[in-house]
């Protein structure tokens, strides 16, 4: 399985053998629902090439951004249901075409136990994305509409690795949980400060507007 070349530096290689014999190659295409809501998680999925966004929707049915999954990563929410053998709380989906190793839940603890690299692997994840999650609540909480919407176009450029950016309003409203008119005003004043160009379905972010890509 040529996807494991992507994992000899993370997992030993008696672990890498276990993957060989049990896991599955998974690819879903961009828009694809890996994970939704009130699922029943039967596998792990650890992402190979691509990214998964991850959500939550509150009582009134509007979503929130909570993370995205990088390659190398997994979904810590899906470690936590698969351990406690929960229904989802969030709902998964591919950013871009994804591909992707799943594993059957039934060895999540045996493995634990047994492979000092995959307890590496699902502590990290619980660390990393329990501090992605802090900074969303962290920026509701404190942060204004147009200083998380800055942030939230940052970790867009940064995931996707590019500063030409596929996204309508409705869709950053949707991951911001605020209206799509809130957020064409916010756009259109960044692009009167020379920030980024808005297109039809699309923004380019400017070399005034600070980001990192891949």
């Amino acid at each position: 399985m040529e996807i494991l070349d992507k994992f000899k530096h993370t997992f030993e290689p008696q672990l890498l053998e276990e993957f060989k014999s049990i896991a599955k190659e998974v690819s879903v295409k961009e828009g694809d629902v890996i994970l939704d809501y009130g699922q029943i998680v039967r596998s792990m999925p650890i992402i190979a090439s691509g990214t998964v966004k991850v959500s939550r929707m509150d009582d009134q049915g509007r979503e929130i951004l909570l993370y995205y999954v990088n390659a190398k990563e997994s979904c810590a929410m899906t470690f936590t249901c698969c351990m406690e053998q929960f229904p989802s709380e969030i709902k998964a989906v591919a950013e871009d075409d994804v591909v992707m190793l799943t594993v059957p839940i039934t060895v999540m603890d045996e493995w634990l136990m047994k492979y000092s690299t995959w307890k590496s692997f699902v502590m990290g994840t619980i660390r990393d994305r329990f501090n992605e999650m802090l900074n969303t609540i962290d920026q509701i909480a404190f942060q204004k509409l147009d200083e998380r919407l800055k942030y939230y176009l940052q970790q867009k450029a940064k995931h996707t690795g590019s500063k030409l950016l596929n996204l309508s309003h409705e869709e950053i409203a949707r991951d911001l949980a605020t209206s799509r008119v809130v957020i064409s005003r916010l756009l259109k004043k960044l692009e009167n400060d020379e920030l980024l160009l808005l297109y039809r379905n699309q923004i380019k972010l400017l070399n005034a507007f600070e980001v990192e890509v891949k």
